[in-house]
């Protein structure tokens, strides 16, 4: 027990530690500027950043024949990692670093709050650090759980884990013609990020652990709850505002679930386009190259999680022409949402197929099943409702210059899954109450931050009546 958990620790600290040395790395090439958000943002994005490096290093393995492995993994890794640290650390003096770390410690620590504020500082703290450990408990001690988790994802782990490569998977017909050349599952053509993950996981311990290979998950949430509460900060909110949006963002109750449940790629899916959404939107208010290499590497590891990451990461590309084309940008947006509907309709009308959903042009959305997923059911708390909530009072805010890119990726979003959900197979999946909430998790925690964002530029408005945000092109 004690060898499995140094085993983890140490193999789950490597890709964490290799993601957070290759943003501080690029942000000193880049020559970004400091910012008090810059730690929390560092170790929250440095786990995605890592973790998508890590299943990068085993596709290269695989392609050229060497088995995976302890060395063969975790050594290049680890040096790459110490050579990023030195190279950080000779780049700039101690007496900064040693600053930065203080002035870290103090941000995360909620160092400027007093009195009652530092108290519910505490509280929160310590309700994440409980939630998080039964939900660790749940990963390290539930067998893997049924359905996709089983069919889709784990078949791939284990097979590759016990070949020790990426090997091809094929649908029935390619299994059969292959003649042993190839492996068969549910869904052969999903992407292999998230398999990788429980293949290193399991190659750290020596051995095919279907509960322990599902920490990533943990780890995912972990992280994600860094990258919001930066995100926040980053937005204008004090340390414990901050605090209280990230504990609303991370409670999400179906995204609790896909943790203490883990096998499922719609969580990783989501987390990481919301950050790559963030990293965006990041881009669009300091054009760097540190921020848009980050962008850039996100919506790439997002094509690379499910399928649907390609729609996905197609959704942000309306903030980066109307932050390319700040005059134009809205006439771009609407003749390419013109060409979008014709196109759609052309694709409908011949009764095409589109990354496994069958479009055709009965337009009949089953608007008492989405009414009912969103709106009555626990899935999501209040989330719907203070979108809605939000849309109306905080229009100004909404378009106004710096919110209107991420507000352009959140009406993106919908529009993709309400075009799914009403002119594609996929509304059977609306009625029983299945797949609809895991689609609708891809959005949920980016749409959750929206919201906060929109509410706190909302309240400045208010404190400051003078602070009216100009609407743009959009």
């Amino acid at each position: 027990m004690l060898i499995d958990t140094v085993r983890l620790i140490v193999g789950c600290a490597l890709p964490w530690a290799l993601g957070a040395a290759l943003m501080v790395a690029l942000r000193l090439l880049s020559r970004s500027a400091q910012t008090t958000d810059q730690v929390a943002w560092t170790i929250g994005c440095g786990w995605f950043v890592g973790a998508f490096a890590l299943t990068l290093w085993m596709r290269v393995l695989s392609l050229f024949g060497i088995p995976f492995s302890l060395s063969s993994i975790g050594i290049p890794l680890g040096f790459v990692t110490i050579a990023l640290i030195v190279f950080v650390m000779r780049r700039e003096p101690g007496a900064r670093w040693r600053e930065a770390v203080r002035g870290g410690l103090r941000e995360l620590g909620g160092g400027e709050l007093t009195g009652w504020r530092r108290a519910v500082w505490l509280v929160i703290c310590l309700w994440l650090a409980l939630r998080s450990l039964l939900l660790l408990l749940d990963v390290a001690t539930m067998p893997l759980y049924p359905w996709d988790a089983w069919i889709q994802w784990a078949t791939k782990a284990r097979v590759w884990f016990e070949l020790g490569r990426i090997v091809p998977f094929e649908r029935s017909e390619g299994w059969f013609n292959a003649a042993g050349g190839a492996w068969f599952d549910a869904a052969p053509n999903y992407p292999a990020t998230v398999p990788l993950w429980q293949v290193w996981t399991d190659v750290v311990l020596g051995r095919w652990d279907d509960s322990l290979m599902n920490v990533p998950w943990w780890l995912l949430a972990i992280a994600f709850i860094f990258a919001i509460y930066a995100v926040l900060r980053r937005a204008g909110y004090d340390p414990l505002g901050a605090l209280v949006g990230t504990w609303l963002v991370s409670s999400l109750p179906l995204a609790n679930v896909h943790v203490a449940l883990a096998g499922y790629a719609d969580l990783p899916m989501a987390a990481y386009y919301a950050l790559a959404a963030l990293a965006v939107w990041q881009w669009t208010e300091e054009r760097t190259i540190a921020n848009g290499v980050l962008a850039c590497v996100l919506a790439i590891a997002c094509l690379t999680v499910k399928t649907p990451g390609i729609v996905w990461t197609m959704t942000l590309v309306p903030a980066v022409v109307l932050t390319v084309f700040p005059r134009r940008g809205g006439q771009i947006l609407t003749l390419t949402l013109a060409i979008a509907l014709v196109a759609l309709l052309a694709l409908a009308r011949i009764d095409a197929v589109v990354l496994g959903y069958r479009l055709h042009l009965d337009f009949a959305p089953p608007w008492f099943g989405m009414l009912e997923s969103l709106f009555l059911l626990g899935n999501w708390h209040l989330l719907w409702y203070a979108a809605v909530a939000m849309a109306v009072v905080g229009w100004r805010e909404i378009v106004g210059p710096k919110i209107a890119p991420l507000s352009v990726m959140i009406a993106a979003g919908l529009l993709f899954l309400f075009v799914v959900f009403a002119f594609t197979n996929a509304r059977v999946w609306v009625t029983d109450q299945t797949t609809v909430n895991r689609a609708t998790l891809h959005l949920a925690p980016l749409l959750s931050i929206w919201v906060l964002i929109v509410f706190e530029a909302w309240l400045r408005r208010l404190r400051n009546p003078a602070l009216v945000p100009a609407a743009t092109s959009a």
